[in-house]
């Protein structure tokens, strides 16, 4: 959490530093730096971005998509009031702040101070923008775009229509393809990234695979509001010969290190609030009936050593009783010790092969559903350390398709959950548009319904005098969300 505040602390301050200009030269301090740059700026908004996708938003989104439970040792704790919906405007302060003030803004820092002489970073910062928008708009809905990231110059950003904002990230997309392919640019990422770190030459195509993919994702969920579009567009991108994720090498995730403070942040969640989450009934039990191997990393066992799994039922007493997060998280164990150095994944070669796999089921998309829906479940437990084997024996019993389109669907969509455990916003988003997997509003749930969006932070309605107004509820949806 630490860490968290300095990487925002730190963008703020970038953000801040070319505002400096005008001030008299005896207002200069040497050491200061005013411009920073683009490649430190980068840096830090990649790391940002690993953070984003692994703190609040996960935890809100995890809860009630029921892959974690909050739990405590005593009193009530904030992850056992988010799991029954208790999940206030001032909760989203922080995450709305780290999105748009810290990583948003950096992005256009990075664009704009890139101009044409440095296309590939203006280029990577536009694909990362594009996908931070994308998990904003999937929590939120309408949002400022057009009028954001303008800092002083515009202080009060208007909200743009949710629908119109996933039309404008397509093509901010396709700039940020372009720019990454540019033949020439004066700086190009390497190291410094903490996403497809190393030299530019090698990671180029990672960055358009990652696009390529992103889009998909954002195609998936137009089509719940107008599939004949979104069919087209994923036939036509498909057929076009666009890269797209080719292994779970191509997995968009930031690799964190074994050291204090450079963690995994669900890892440094669970040191800092130990016991506050554990695994939730929902997906426990689904993998539970089919003997999933994949429990051993992502869950402890409970009882120990009995090589059996339990997650909590929402709104059962509190306890300590249940199985925690383990390796595929918090990293090697070494005695009750975690080393903290588990990737943080936000979009993976496993969730590709599931959109594809939907794709074709509903769509009539190239590609045989049930040959991606068996990829999808190799790349998740390949992921997950499962060996090659195991992996066989679970496809041969669980890897074929049957039955109706709905429950071909549902088949993909519940395998999807499992694979996309711990990625935030989207086994809710899944939940939102096909109601798979089946989850169960917690007995002590202050709110009737499942959340369908959360309530905008507090700080937009105290700040922002373009905001249009608090949401009456949480049963708000998103453009997409046409599920009844």
């Amino acid at each position: 959490m630490k860490r968290i505040s300095y990487i925002t602390c730190l963008g703020l301050l970038l953000l801040t530093a070319t505002s400096c200009e005008k001030w008299l030269d005896i207002n200069k301090d040497p050491d200061n730096i005013l411009n920073a740059p683009i490649s430190l700026q980068l840096s830090s908004m990649t790391v940002s971005t690993g953070f984003a996708a692994g703190s609040d938003l996960n935890r809100y989104t995890s809860l009630i998509s029921q892959q974690y439970s909050g739990q405590s040792t005593g009193g009530e704790t904030q992850t056992q009031q988010y799991e029954k919906y208790q999940i206030s405007p001032t909760d989203a302060n922080n995450a709305f702040s780290l999105l748009f003030a810290t990583i948003l803004n950096t992005a256009e820092n990075i664009i704009k101070a890139s101009g044409t002489e440095s296309p590939h970073y203006s280029g990577v910062a536009k694909l990362l923008k594009a996908y931070v928008y994308q998990i904003s708009v999937d929590t939120w809905g309408d949002l400022p775009y057009d009028e954001a990231q303008q800092t002083s110059a515009n202080l009060n950003p208007a909200y743009d229509d949710d629908k119109e904002i996933y039309t404008k990230l397509l093509s901010l997309l396709d700039e940020g393809i372009a720019e990454v392919n540019a033949a020439t640019s004066a700086q190009s990422p390497g190291t410094n990234s903490q996403i497809y770190s190393g030299t530019f030459s090698t990671s180029k195509d990672k960055w358009v695979k990652f696009a390529n993919t992103l889009k998909l994702r954002l195609l998936l969920h137009y089509s719940e509001v107008d599939p004949a579009f979104a069919t087209q567009q994923i036939n036509a991108l498909v057929n076009s010969g666009a890269q797209f994720f080719e292994g779970n090498a191509d997995n968009f995730q930031v690799n964190f290190l074994a050291e204090q403070g450079r963690q995994n942040p669900i890892h440094q969640f669970e040191v800092s609030r130990a016991g506050y989450l554990v695994a939730n009934n929902t997906i426990v039990s689904m993998m539970n009936k089919k003997s999933d191997p994949r429990r051993s990393t992502y869950f402890t066992e409970y009882p120990a050593g009995s090589g059996q799994y339990l997650g909590a039922v929402g709104g059962s007493p509190a306890s300590q009783n249940y199985s925690k997060f383990h390796t595929y998280f918090r990293g090697a164990q070494s005695g009750s010790s975690y080393t903290g150095q588990a990737p943080m994944r936000m979009l993976t070669f496993a969730e590709y092969n599931f959109i594809r796999a939907e794709a074709a089921l509903r769509f009539g998309s190239p590609g045989n559903a049930e040959e991606f829906f068996k990829a999808g479940i190799r790349a998740s437990m390949s992921d997950a350390g499962v060996a090659a084997s195991v992996i066989d024996d679970y496809i041969k019993a669980n890897g074929t398709l049957a039955g109706s389109n709905a429950e071909k669907l549902k088949q993909i969509i519940e395998e999807k959950f499992v694979a996309n455990f711990g990625i935030a916003v989207e086994p809710w988003t899944d939940w939102r548009r096909t109601g798979y997997p089946a989850i169960s509003v917690p007995a002590n749930a202050i709110y009737p319904n499942t959340p369908r969006s959360l309530f905008y932070p507090q700080s937009e309605d105290d700040n922002n005098r373009s905001f249009p107004g608090q949401k009456p509820n949480l049963d708000v949806r998103i453009f997409w969300d046409t599920r009844k």
